[in-house]
């Protein structure tokens, strides 16, 4: 999605639109600092980016132009300290902050300094790049890692502020077309400017189609947004109205095999292209899904798999700020609703031996169908056996995988009140800001996973497994339709929450360069739900065993309430010893109270997670280079490493292996850029960390001797980024030309680190011509073709790996593509 990103900048001149756009509270800023320097995000104030006393990113359009991402995750992998796994598709990709071993490692996003919704996971859904895009009406994202993230949002390790583009008194455009060789259309748009006497307006947004980069044989996304604001000027300060509509289809890829589980050595490519191929396939574009409602009636739900991730919501916001002799009054709210479906087919177990997998059905069969069964065959799903299978296309092997389908409406309220002044006293100066937010946010569930009997092939199509008679008559059928069981997860509940912070922060400068920085958040929850429960049923179908033992609600509702809250506080220090050479250190608290999806679940665990984070930094800042390195240790206790593994006997996660303790991350992150001369210029972040389980206790027979000091599942120690730019005159115009080379260390699939993700390395470039108001790019991703996997198969892997040394079985890497972007701005 973000490969389209523009060539103009949305920097104004003057540090008046950094205070529009987000969080800031005061104009006043060193002399030298441009725009682009300035930090809105986790400060009281408007500041350098040299000046905070934290890990602090921007990446403007120029910026990410250069970088042109794949998707917001791929630009997120730029920055020290997080980790991504950006193969996931457009949207809902890992993201992990150094280290803390969660899906999205409570990174939390906001739009112009309030989150689109309050939690960072709603149901199959994140409040991350799960609903927010980067397209041309973004100005530029600041990414606040560790700091005083946590005082500035909730369960929030890390910030990352989307910062919107606001009219100004200059009348701006840029229109942009984006081509892609893996069957991407799209199309940007952002047009900002006055609108009457001291008022002014911004709208852009973005349509696109995609074929995808795994080819479904269907369009992998589809959808857009539009964005809107308007923004009023006041004698003291400004009031701005904002809103936003989302409606896009976004496919999620799941890992493939990529080697015969019966010899690792044998790759799988033959059948499902490494950097291309998918499961996700036409023939799952019409699943029928099964399972008995509470009152005995056998429901039937047909889906499509083209509909993939559909998140559709609209947002509204509004926002105020004014100067009253030197208290900064700062007002700001925003509601959100809207809907997720969800459908995707999930990996769950290895390819098998076909011949195998069919016996071990021989018994139940002629159980079920009479003793003149004689033999299991394959044959193409719907056929009644007219169209037979051979395994032998494939290896020999089969597989199954589960579709699930996930539904909720949701809805998010929040806002956020604060008053900063600055006392000047005797011994120093003291720039407080205190404030309170609140929230009301609640969401539906409903999901229903089924699993589904497929080929070994890219695309592959549904298989029946069937029970002949010695003349070769049809007695009966394992599966239905390609159906292996019906539905064996239900679950359906409701949800609601309200939450009330109090924060306050207080920057002390003592003398000039020396700065203590200290602040607390406490925070209160209100949780209200109920679950349907749901047991095992026959739905009687005498010809197939697919619906022998489905989930149906038993008619019983649990509803429940729970209360938590958290305290986070931060403490800082910085000196600068000049204007271009300082340090900081800074350690902090992060309490993340159990999320609302407990009152709607079943079966929930409830734990509050606490992480401290202690950092040591050192800063340069010379003209043609900086440079940052900061030194990190999180420590979490109580951790919770619990899963609950996939059951292939059952097709359930219904394994449970519990691990309390704690998770030791201490490592080292570097970001610097140098431009020695004005016609090149090389950028860069590099982290080392080492990502421990430590002091975990099993209470289900497993040993966690084996696993304390082991390596954290799926985290490298060593991660990075190297981009060199040149740029070259070519007549009036500019061309720039920009390389990406990019590695991953090694990482384990499992708690026991068996099984190894071996690191990689992938290359990438683009070049540009400017000319006037005309911009083309060329841009080219993993130019050699590199392989690397990333994920493993998380529903099996975590206990034992995959029995293998190395991972058979992954989430590979996308292949070289190539994009084609021109735009132009006026």
């Amino acid at each position: 999605m973000l490969a389209s990103i523009g060539a103009l900048a949305w920097s104004m001149p003057g540090v008046a639109l950094a205070q529009d756009a987000a969080q800031a509270t005061a104009p006043v800023v060193e002399e030298e600092a441009t725009v682009s320097d300035i930090v809105v995000t986790g400060s009281a104030r408007a500041q350098r980016r040299f000046d905070v006393s934290y890990a602090v990113n921007l990446l403007g359009q120029e910026e990410v132009q250069k970088i042109a991402p794949k998707n917001l995750a791929d630009l997120l992998g730029t920055v020290p300290g997080i980790q991504v796994e950006a193969t996931g598709g457009e949207v809902q990709n890992i993201t992990r902050v150094r280290g803390i071993p969660t899906d999205r490692g409570y990174l939390i996003f906001q739009q112009d300094g309030l989150p689109l919704y309050h939690e960072i996971d709603g149901v199959f859904f994140n409040s991350g790049d799960g609903m927010n895009r980067f397209d041309l009406m973004s100005e530029r994202i600041e990414v606040v890692r560790g700091g005083p993230a946590p005082i500035y949002a909730s369960s929030a390790a890390a910030i990352a502020n989307i910062i919107t583009v606001t009219g100004t008194q200059e009348s701006r455009g840029k229109a942009q077309i984006t081509l892609g060789d893996t069957g991407l259309y799209r199309l940007d748009a952002v047009q900002s400017g006055p609108l009457g006497e001291n008022t002014y307006y911004a709208i852009g947004g973005f349509l696109r189609q995609h074929d995808g980069y795994r080819d479904a044989g269907f369009p992998n996304d589809k959808g857009g947004q539009i964005r809107a604001n308007l923004k009023h000027d006041l004698d003291n300060g400004f009031v701005k109205l904002s809103m936003q509509y989302t409606n896009d289809h976004n496919l999620f890829y799941l890992p493939i095999p990529v080697a015969d589980p019966r010899n690792p050595s044998v790759s799988l490519d033959s059948l499902i292209d490494y950097h291309t191929g998918t499961l996700n396939s036409p023939s799952l574009r019409n699943v029928n899904l099964k399972y008995r409602d509470g009152a005995g009636v056998t429901q039937s739900l047909n889906r499509d798999l083209a509909d993939g991730r559909h998140m559709r919501f609209f947002n509204v916001g509004l926002q105020y700020e004014g100067d009253f002799d030197g208290w900064r009054v700062s007002a700001k709210g925003g509601f959100t609703k809207g809907k997720s479906s969800f459908d995707a087919f999930y990996s769950t177990t290895n390819p098998t031996g076909a011949t195998a997998f069919a016996a071990s059905y021989l018994t139940a069969a002629r159980t079920a169908f009479g003793p003149n069964v004689s033999r299991i065959g394959y044959a193409i799903a719907g056929t009644n056996g007219a169209t037979p299978y051979d395994p032998a296309e494939s290896l020999g092997l089969v597989m199954s995988g589960q579709y699930r389908v996930s539904e909720s409406e949701f809805y998010s309220g929040q806002a956020d009140l604060s008053v900063t002044r600055k006392f000047e006293t005797g011994f120093g100066s003291h720039d407080v800001r205190v404030g309170v937010y609140g929230s009301a946010y609640g969401n539906t569930l409903f999901q229903v996973y089924q699993d589904m009997l497929i080929e070994v092939k890219s695309r592959p199509r549904t298989l029946d497994l069937l029970a002949y008679s010695a003349t070769g008559a049809v007695l009966g059928s394992v599966t239905q339709n390609g159906v292996l069981r019906y539905t064996t997860t239900l679950n359906q509940g409701e949800a609601d929450a309200k939450m009330i912070a109090i924060y306050a922060n207080d920057t002390w400068e003592i003398t000039q360069g020396l700065r203590v920085d200290g602040g607390i958040r406490k925070e209160w929850y209100d949780y209200e739900g109920f679950s349907l429960l749901s047991t095992s049923a026959d739905l009687g179908d005498p010809t197939t065993l697919a619906d022998n033992a489905t989930r149906a609600f038993s008619g019983a509702i649990v509803s429940r309430t729970l209360k938590p809250s958290a305290t986070n506080w931060t403490l800082g220090v910085n000196y600068d010893f000049t204007g271009n050479l300082g340090a900081y250190g800074r350690v902090s608290n992060l309490e993340v109270p159990p999320q609302m999806g407990v009152v709607s679940n079943p079966a929930p665990t409830i734990i509050k997670t606490k992480a401290r984070q202690y950092e040591l930094g050192v800063k340069a800042s010379f003209g043609m280079a900086n440079l940052y390195v900061t030194g990190f240790y999180t420590k979490f206790d109580p951790f919770n490493a619990s899963f609950i593994a996939f059951n292939p006997v059952t097709g359930r996660n219904d394994q449970a292996v519990p691990f309390i303790g704690e998770a030791i991350v201490k490592g080292v992150e570097v970001d610097g850029r140098i431009n020695p001369v004005r016609w090149f210029e090389l950028a860069g972040s590099i982290t080392y960390s080492d990502p421990q389980y430590r002091n975990l206790e099993n209470s289900s027979g497993a040993d966690p001797s084996a696993v304390n000091g082991n390596q954290i599942i799926r985290e490298p120690k060593f991660f990075g980024n190297i981009r060199p730019s040149v740029r070259f005159p070519v007549g009036d115009g500019q061309l720039e030309v920009v390389g990406r080379y990019e590695w991953m260390g090694r990482r384990y699939v499992d708690l026991f680190n068996q099984t190894e993700l071996p690191g990689f390395e992938t290359i990438g470039a683009s070049a540009s011509l400017t000319q006037g108001r005309w911009r083309f790019q060329v841009v080219g991703d993993n130019l050699t073709n590199a392989k690397g996997l990333t994920e493993g198969n998380p529903r099996t892997d975590q206990l034992a790996g995959q029995g293998s040394s190395e991972a058979i079985y992954g989430r590979p890497v996308f292949g070289r593509n190539f994009r084609f972007i021109v735009s132009m701005s006026w």
